[in-house]
Formats: C-alpha cells, sequence, structure tokens
C-alpha cells in the first residue's frame, strides 16, 4: 500500500504554488466550485499516471500566463497512527516493507515531460505505470456506460495496464502497427498502387500483440463478472441481475483468418475493421440489454459497481488496495446509495481515500455516521 502524505502544486491549474498534507487515511476535499477540488484529486492521479484524468494535453495543466507546471507527492511507508496509536504498515506481495517514495512530475511547455522517482528519471513514462495503482470515479465516468466501445476499451487498458506491465507494452506495439497499417491503406488509395507484400508484414506484426490483448482482456472479462454483480447489489441495494460480455471476433476466428476475411473491405475503407481495436464489453440488465433499459439510477450503480471491482482486482493483483479518489459523487447518487458506496469505501476498505463534495457538513456528517477517522481539507 502507498500513502499519499503530500502534494505540492506549482503552476497546476488554478494553484499557483500549494501545499497540502494528508493525515488521515480518508480526507473530505470540500470548497466552492472553481476553487480547485477537482484539480488537487486530478494532481494526485497525475502522479500515478504521468497524466491528467480530464485533459489528454498537459498544456492545458498550466496555469494561465505559466509556462509549465511541477507537481511533488511524497508517500509513506505506512499509514498515519491508528486510534489505538498503533500504525499499519504497507506490505507488498513478498512481505517486505515498502520505503517511502518521492515522485516529481514536471511539464514545461514546449520541452519533453519529466518524471523522477526519487530523484530518478524514468527513460520511459511507461515503467511508471502501475507501481503506484489508483482508481479515479468522476461525474462524466458515466460515459463509460453510455457511450460507445471506445470508452470500455479504455477500461480495460487502464485496469490491466497497471496490473500488467506487458500488456501496456504490448498496447502501445499493437497501437504503433495499427497506425502504420491504416497509413499504408491510404497510401493504396491516395496513390492508386497497392504493396500487398509490406501489408503481409503489417499483419504478421500485429497478430502476436493482438493475440496476447485478446487473451488478456478475455481473462479480465472473467474475473470481472462476479465482482460487477457482487458490487452493483451492494450499491442498489436489491438483487437484479447484472451481467457483461467480453465482445470480440477473435472469440470465433483466429487474428491471422480475420485479417484476410476483412482484407478488402479494409482496403475500400481505408482503414482497418477488425481487431482487438474493435471489441467490446456488453452489459444487461435482467436478461435485457442494459442501455436501453436502465434508469439513471441503474446506471450510476453500475458505473461504481465497475470502478469498485476494477480496485478490487488491482488490489488482488498487487497485494494492497489502491488510492480511490471520488469526485462530486455526492451530488450523482440517492442518499441509500451513497450510504452503502461510503461504507465499503471508508470502512471494509483499508486503502487511502479522497473525497470532493462542496458541502463541507454533508462531507461531516457522513464521515461521522460511518464513525471512521478521517479528516477534511477545506479550500
Amino acid at each position: 500500500m502507498f500513502f499519499i502524505q503530500k502534494i505540492i502544486l506549482t503552476q497546476f491549474k488554478n494553484y499557483t504554488l500549494a501545499s497540502f498534507d494528508f493525515t488521515q487515511r480518508v480526507t473530505g476535499i470540500c470548497g466552492l466550485n472553481g476553487k480547485g477540488k477537482t484539480n488537487l484529486l486530478d494532481a494526485a492521479y497525475y502522479c500515478c499516471f504521468t497524466k491528467s484524468y480530464f485533459t489528454k494535453i498537459d498544456g492545458l495543466n498550466m496555469q494561465f500566463g505559466t509556462d509549465g507546471f511541477r507537481i511533488e507527492a511524497k508517500t509513506m511507508d505506512h499509514l498515519p497512527a491508528t486510534p489505538d496509536g498503533g500504525t499499519e504498515r504497507r506490505v507488498d506481495k513478498n512481505n517486505d516493507l515498502k520505503k517511502p517514495d518521492d515522485i516529481v512530475c514536471i511539464f514545461r511547455n514546449g520541452a519533453r515531460k519529466e518524471v523522477n522517482l526519487n530523484g530518478v528519471a524514468y527513460t520511459k513514462l511507461s515503467e511508471h505505470i502501475g507501481r503506484f495503482p489508483a482508481v479515479m470515479i468522476a461525474p462524466d465516468d458515466i460515459s463509460l456506460i453510455t457511450d460507445g466501445s471506445e470508452e470500455r476499451r479504455r477500461f480495460m487498458d487502464t485496469v490491466l495496464s497497471q496490473m500488467d506491465a506487458n500488456y501496456l507494452q504490448q498496447l502501445m506495439i499493437y497501437n504503433k502497427v495499427l497506425q502504420q497499417r491504416n497509413s499504408l491503406l491510404k497510401s493504396f488509395a491516395e496513390q492508386g498502387k497497392t504493396d500487398w507484400p509490406l501489408l503481409d508484414v503489417l499483419d504478421e506484426q500485429l497478430i502476436m500483440p493482438g493475440n496476447f490483448i485478446f487473451l488478456k482482456r478475455k481473462a479480465f472479462a472473467e474475473s470481472l463478472i462476479p465482482l460487477v454483480q457482487q458490487f452493483y447489489n451492494l450499491i442498489a441495494d436489491n438483487d437484479e441481475l447484472v451481467t457483461l460480455q467480453y465482445d470480440s471476433k477473435l472469440h470465433h476466428s483466429s487474428f491471422y483468418e480475420l485479417l484476410n476475411t476483412y482484407r478488402q473491405k479494409d482496403f475500400a475503407a481505408q482503414r482497418s475493421n477488425a481487431g482487438i481495436h474493435k471489441d467490446e464489453i456488453l452489459f444487461q440488465l435482467n436478461g435485457q440489454v442494459f442501455k436501453t433499459t436502465a434508469s439513471q439510477g441503474q446506471r450510476k450503480s453500475l458505473l461504481f459497481a465497475l470502478k469498485l471491482a476494477e480496485f478490487e482486482l488491482l488490489k488482488q493483483n498487487k497485494g494492497f488496495a489502491p488510492l480511490l479518489l471520488l469526485d462530486d459523487v455526492f451530488e450523482k447518487l440517492d442518499d441509500n446509495r451513497m450510504q452503502q458506496l461510503l461504507h465499503w469505501v471508508c470502512n471494509e476498505n483499508t486503502g487511502q481515500v479522497l473525497i470532493t463534495d462542496t458541502h463541507k457538513e454533508r462531507l461531516q456528517e457522513a464521515f461521522e455516521q460511518l464513525h471512521t477517522a478521517y479528516q477534511i481539507i477545506e479550500l
């Protein structure tokens, strides 16, 4: 387990220079809209993933009028003191005590982003992914349920990349070759000539990482199913049957056969129409298509069930609970669902939790009802 003890922000979003200390496992961050609650959560996420949860372009994370930003997170090798005066040491799967870590992320406009761990810069930022696992739940995440398949592929990739460094590498290889394949298909139309042997080479390069990713996603989905059902029933407080299915053409044919079958269609469309970049997760509620039958409350319950299932799988894989970041969840769930969620994340979970809300009193009341030690940061 890693516990963020301090975050120091310089020119990050609305913060010119700010420092925040975290003294309890559960922390509420409150303040009016625009004060920077979500930005503080995003800074914690950035230190885990070397990127923002909300913004793809690093330049948009700079404070207006500046030319860069810096985020530093200091971690502890144990949780703060417990009510009985003891401490909870964090231990990895090999039962070795972990040492404190210092994470520094620096972005200078027009220059390469730099991420340092304990004063040593990463050669590849991908090497950092998975060292400090985290799960974010934010208002716009409902797109995971309602939007296109790309959102659900990104969900699978985010979890699996934290669990398996090789998965991330294979995904990067696949995406690079896929881009080259699509460029070649487009050039066929633009130049009026074809180079089938070169396409054959790219197909061969696509198959190995594609098969690896497919098998990992398949196993992931099988592990996810019972957890999603369990958490959905917990949050919704009912016995509705929610199921999910990993949908991929590779279930029914080899990748080689798939590429050959779609070759003429790819040639006509000037892009690759089959592969793991077309995979999908399908949801059902009581045997019906979830998208078309679920209410708003049911969609929110499924969203939180998916995120908590992600959390649980990361915990099982890492041997400790990941950081859990909850942004503005009070506005998205009714009182009963909120109570069920908070009981699990604050009392059943042993990891660090950061929760934002616009109402300080609401946060305090919720924490008091849970009888858990907490901290409030007011912005």
